[in-house]
């Protein structure tokens, strides 16, 4: 989950992704299913909520893209922000789509995503 929001937040950082990571197990339950089969089930419902926090363009990257999740994957999310934006909108929509979906959520921007990698991602990234 890294998003350009994270950029200068250093311990800040740490902290609150610690309390997604409790507030998504504790507030869910989660299933043992691989994201690409979360992603099938959900995936109507996962734009809508996209739209919902105000989020535009929702791509898939990673792992459920190249068809190689397992249980342990999570489902790399990448959406353009709005200008009303923030951090909280974010955390947020991991947190809805974690319990939506059952499996964990990785939500980045397109400035969130490491320089050493952005490019691949953007250009690999297929729509929602």
């Amino acid at each position: 989950m890294d998003s350009g929001f994270w950029t200068d937040c250093g311990n800040l950082r740490v902290i609150f992704t610690i309390w997604l990571h409790r507030a998504s197990f504790f507030g869910s339950v989660f299933t043992i299913m691989r994201p690409s089969e979360a992603l099938a089930t959900h995936r109507a419902a996962l734009r809508q909520l996209i739209s919902r926090h105000g989020l535009a363009r929702p791509r898939v990257f990673g792992s459920v893209l190249t068809g190689s999740d397992t249980e342990q994957s999570d489902l790399d999310l990448l959406v353009d922000p709005s200008e009303s934006t923030s951090l909280f909108t974010i955390a947020g929509l991991q947190i809805d789509a974690e319990k939506l979906t059952g499996v964990t959520v990785s939500v980045s921007t397109p400035d969130g995503l490491p320089p050493k990698f952005r490019d691949q991602v953007l250009r690999q990234a297929e729509p929602l």
